[in-house]
């Protein structure tokens, strides 16, 4: 029989069981809809006459909707391919039947498996098994579907010698088929073609600290994302409750993200970029190398904290208050001296007023004590206290004295750049002072992303504000609320929920101290998995960064480190252009191995300074028609609206125009990248930024370049 009648047959073999599963799926999801259906009726019949029995019906009827819900979401989810692979076990091995792989295990009506969720021990074959150790599987197969219609098989052979002359084989392997197919907008999960190297990492402990290290291409994000779809599989009852969070650099990362945990069923993970951690703000620009430097720098926490101890800008310089016939006057160096008396006991200023009206009530009981001292007369202190403690005028004092402080509002008094002067004193140099406070004092492009740790410190710092007190609405969960299965859960949450049961950190090299401080707050009690390359890192010093990622970790003594060395991304040819670009700031053994050759050398272009805009228009029409898949330019981080400009007539959504630092754990097809000498030059570890951009493509990349400063001489 030919290869294509071969492969014919076998899809149309496959075709069958998914049909099976698909129908299985239907028939659960009829069950689950007509739990739910039930849930809403409980409460609905005959006249409650308790308040016992009401609350009683209603959670009980919460929990049947919340539990058919949650049943209905996970058989709803998009499942892109819901079975994925297929194992054929030798005649002589203790599993006889094949066995199926996927996103969701399915068992049929008589409880018999129909498909093997991917992150069961039963299903670790599919991803350790090799020809050097088979573990009794003779064929690994790797079933490609679009919705539910098969596609493709690609096959592997593991134990050749053990193959039934009836067993057909199709395809040149799956993990070579899956690496040429070109890329989409958004990352596509791998759980067809995890390899071994990368299921031990993704299979690892739970507990403590699991580091991720390799190059570019290596796989890292997309394991550290399969391991927090396992942990939650294999760990929901310790996991699910506190949840998972997943940080990366960028906004555009998260996006690129999204689709990778969904599509294996998982909806109930937080992903936040640095600039996105705090609540309520997301922050997308970057700022300059220098400026980025000082604010993530742990020297800022002390700034910080001497900068929210200071005389708030519009308090008071001075107090009156009359006492039987009296005005009891306070300087603005005797109010200074109370505040610091404050400061010193310790605790957050908005926790700290009822304190700040003792100091002050004992600095006037003082100061009429003094001038009754000089008239030779008495003062009853505690008489004076009580009587002035409840005057109106002296309550309108304290709160414009010792006012609530809201992070951004300490932050933007930095732009004061006396007052950052004395709050920096010893910390930081004059010039720090200067760009530092130029950048607080311009709020009209919003907060940067390194300004996202800075209002996270200050939030600790100075304690939450007074809040009014929520009514509690403990039994006033509708029909419509409950069909959302989260609304359940959510409605028990403390209000300033923001601690993980597991934390997954993408990129962990570039994290500043400062970010790591934020987000070591998140994950207390957590455990870790964190995702870095040494060599990509664009933080000026590592140790200091070191130190405070350490400190993030607490006292956890179970640390695991993984180190992924195969390129599954990039051509050799490719490849060997950004090792040669980065070569002399790391080392050599710090590099993947491109396991790819295309034949296509990248193509370097000489332009004239003042003909960049016509040479990305060319370059980038010429990758459009040469790749299936996605196109990305990437250029300095100041040129990337300039860039866009010049692209604006271009309406093919396959195009993406990203900045050098905001290009980090993307991937493209083609990649142009404009002028190499400016990504070296705009950052303080510039080659290893050029190192990352040049690492961005899979098939086809296009440098142009106006001088060939960037470019080391060959050996």
């Amino acid at each position: 029989m030919s290869e294509p009648r071969v492969r014919r047959a076998e899809i149309a073999v496959e075709q069958s069981h998914v049909d099976r599963v698909y129908a299985r799926l239907a028939e659960l999801r009829a069950q689950a809809e007509s739990m739910r259906t039930k849930g809403y009726e409980i409460g609905h019949g005959a006249q409650r006459e308790a308040v016992f029995e009401q609350a009683s019906m209603l959670f009980e009827r919460d929990m049947m909707v919340f539990h058919a819900t949650q049943t209905l979401q996970t058989l709803d989810a998009e499942y892109e391919g819901l079975v994925f692979g297929k194992l054929d076990y030798a005649a002589a091995a203790q599993e006889t039947e094949p066995l199926y792989v996927g996103r969701l295990g399915i068992r049929d009506a008589d409880f018999d498996n129909l498909v093997t969720d991917w992150r069961a021990p039963a299903a670790a074959a599919f991803y350790q098994a090799t020809a050097e150790e088979p573990m009794d599987v003779v064929r690994r197969r790797v079933i490609r579907c679009s919705g539910q219609k098969v596609l493709d098989v690609d096959d592997d052979v593991l134990m050749a010698d053990a193959v039934p002359e009836d067993m057909r084989v199709v395809g040149e392997g799956a993990l070579m088929a899956a690496l040429g197919r070109s890329r989409g907008e958004k990352m596509r999960d791998i759980v067809a073609t995890i390899q071994r190297e990368q299921d031990e990492v993704i299979r690892a402990p739970w507990r403590g600290v699991t580091e991720i290290t390799g190059g570019p291409g290596t796989g890292k994000t997309a394991v550290a994302l399969h391991r927090a779809a396992y942990l939650l599989y294999r760990y929901r009852r310790q996991l699910g409750g506190a949840g998972v969070l997943v940080i990366g650099p960028s906004g555009v990362f998260t996006t690129y993200i999204s689709r990778v945990l969904p599509s294996m069923g998982e909806t109930n993970v937080e992903l936040r970029a640095l600039g996105e951690v705090l609540d309520g703000i997301a922050a997308t620009r970057q700022d300059p190398a220098p400026l980025a430097a000082i604010k993530g720098s742990l020297r800022m926490r002390k700034v910080l904290l001497k900068a929210l101890r200071a005389t708030p800008p519009d308090a008071p310089e001075e107090m009156r208050i009359v006492y039987r016939g009296e005005v009891l006057r306070l300087g603005a160096r005797e109010l200074d001296k109370v505040r610091r008396k404050v400061h010193t006991q310790g605790g957050p200023p908005n926790r700290s007023r009822v304190r700040a009206a003792e100091a002050l009530l004992g600095a006037l009981a003082d100061k009429a004590e003094e001038y009754a001292n000089a008239d030779d007369r008495t003062v009853e202190r505690a008489e004076l206290i009580n009587d002035l403690g409840e005057r109106i005028d002296f309550h309108r004092f304290l709160v414009t004295w010792w006012p609530a402080l809201y992070p951004a509002q300490v932050l933007g008094w930095l732009g004061d750049e006396r007052r950052l002067a004395r709050a920096g004193k010893q910390l930081l140099s004059s010039g720090e002072i200067t760009i530092l406070a130029a950048s607080m004092r311009d709020r009209t492009r919003g907060w940067s992303v390194a300004d996202i740790a800075l209002l996270d410190e200050l939030r600790v710092l100075l304690g939450p504000p007074p809040k009014r007190r929520r009514q509690d609405n403990r039994l006033e969960l509708d029909a419509e609320q409950a069909r959302d299965s989260t609304a359940v859960r959510d409605r028990h949450r403390p209000e300033h929920y923001d601690e993980y049961s597991h934390i997954v950190v993408d990129e962990s090299q570039d994290l500043s101290p400062m970010q790591w401080r934020m987000v070591g707050r998140r994950g207390r009690f957590a455990s870790w998995t964190v995702v870095g390359d040494p060599v990509q890192s664009s933080w000026p010093d590592p140790a200091e960064a070191a130190q405070a990622r350490d400190a993030a970790f607490g006292t956890r003594t179970a640390r695991r480190r993984y180190t992924l060395r195969t390129n599954y991304r990039n051509s050799a040819e490719i490849f060997a252009l950004a090792a040669r670009v980065v070569a002399g700031h790391a080392e050599a053994d710090d590099l993947p191995h491109a396991v790819r050759t295309t034949g296509l050398v990248p193509e370097v272009r000489t332009i004239e300074r003042g003909t960049a805009e016509g040479a990305v228009q060319a370059a980038v029409k010429e990758q459009l028609g040469s790749v299936d898949g996605t196109v990305g330019v990437i250029c300095a981080m100041d040129r990337v609206g300039e860039v866009e400009q010049w692209l604006r007539g271009q309406t093919d959504e396959r195009l993406k125009v990203v900045g050098s630092l905001d290009s980090k754990g993307l991937e493209y097809d083609a990649v142009v990248l404009l002028e190499p000498t400016e990504l070296i030059t705009e950052s303080t570890t510039g080659r290893r930024v050029l190192y990352v951009a040049l690492t961005r493509a899979t098939q086809q990349l296009t440098v142009l370049a106006s001088d060939q400063d960037w470019l080391p001489d060959q050996d």
